[in-house]
């Protein structure tokens, strides 16, 4: 058997993989594990609800890669879903952790052999969080009618468009521009004092990984969208509701009326964005409280509540809870296209106001 040389910190590292009658794509997951240029302390696999030949496949593989750790449970009723199951093996992960560093990813997917060096390397250089992209499988996507890609592009470049929106009003050092908007449970990594200070991982059904992001925003965890491939099944039969596989499903058939809940109207994201950077500005300097409070139309006591707010994250959830201003719209997903020219538009106006001489279409494409 090659060794391969640890990772050279201190901290242990543990990978924490939910997983589902995976008899399929499991021994390829682990296989993309073991190759690993620095390898994982422990390799969590939590085995929730598996009636076909999971167990034994795993099993097999613990004799070439004896970091691994096999739980068993039987999720019941409301318990059982992808939410829940990514929930119970996050847990078990930062226990086996200490003040270490907890990744996961999907059952079904592969994992670069530099996986564990770069999530690390990005938190060594100071983020608490890193969220790497999810790609299809290539022979899977080719499957794939053109419609369903082209969908895809066209919400992805709006939503880095509106992205690009909230980096210019909202620069974050920890997550500089170019950057992708994934926060996909195939790879995430965090540590475990910031998954400890959050409360630890959301009680969710599906979306868990988008909810683990935000939960960590809340208390001002260091998010970072690194550049990290892991490729993912494009399966039609997926194990979690709401999640690729059902969306991939659905769309093949019958193209959605609304566009991913990332998608909001170009002038909706500026004027979040806009509010964004007042409260910051506000909680720093402890000017124009009221101003701000009457223009989101939330109220003297609610600004009041979100100046003591410990944490900006957790400040700016409540104000965007609250604030009828700030409420979230959707966009069908015809429409999509214009909200991205749109935000174009917003982001030239403000390069202009600044007197920036790059364009900010660079910055959208």
């Amino acid at each position: 058997m090659l060794i391969r040389p640890r990772h050279d910190q201190t901290k242990r590292v543990v990978v924490a993989i939910p997983v589902r009658n995976e008899a399929e794509r499991i021994a390829t997951c682990l296989a993309a594990l073991a190759r690993q240029c620095s390898p994982p302390d422990d390799i969590l696999l939590l085995l929730n609800n598996c009636t076909d030949d999971t167990l034994p496949i795993c099993q097999a593989a613990q004799k070439t890669l004896p970091s691994i750790r096999i739980i068993e449970r039987t999720l019941t009723g409301a318990l059982s879903s992808a939410g829940e199951a990514r929930r119970l093996a996050l847990e078990f992960a930062v226990s086996m952790s200490g003040d270490g560093v907890i990744l996961t990813t999907d059952a079904d997917a592969v994992v670069p052999d530099n996986w564990v060096t770069e999530n690390l390397r990005a938190i060594m250089h100071g983020a608490e969080a890193v969220c790497g992209k999810a790609i299809i499988d290539p022979q899977d996507e080719a499957t794939l009618p053109p419609h369903l890609h082209a969908d895809h592009m066209r919400e992805e470049l709006c939503i880095t468009a509106l992205d690009a929106l909230d980096n210019a009003l909202n620069p974050d050092p920890q997550d500089p521009w170019p950057r992708h908007q994934q926060r996909s449970g195939a790879s995430i990594a965090v540590t475990a004092q910031a998954l400890r200070r959050a409360g630890g991982p959301p009680h969710v059904a599906q979306g868990e990984d988008r909810a683990l992001i935000e939960k960590l925003r809340y208390c001002d965890a260091a998010v970072r969208h690194a550049d990290i491939t892991v490729t993912v099944s494009g399966r039609l039969l997926g194990r979690a509701t709401g999640g690729m596989a059902e969306t991939i499903s659905r769309r093949l058939h019958t193209a959605d009326k609304w566009a991913d809940e990332r998608v909001e109207p170009a002038i909706d994201a500026y004027r979040r964005a806009l509010a964004k950077s007042r409260l910051a500005l506000v909680r720093k300097t402890r000017l124009g409280a009221q101003s701000l409070g009457h223009d989101l139309l939330i109220g003297i006591p609610a600004m009041q509540w979100a100046m003591r707010e410990k944490y900006f994250g957790a400040a700016w959830a409540y104000v965007q809870r609250i604030s009828p201003v700030l409420h979230r719209r959707q966009v069908a997903l015809e429409d999509v296209p214009r909200q991205t020219r749109q935000a174009v538009v917003l982001l030239n106006q403000i390069a202009a106001e600044r007197g920036e001489s790059v364009g900010a279409q660079q910055a959208a494409d």
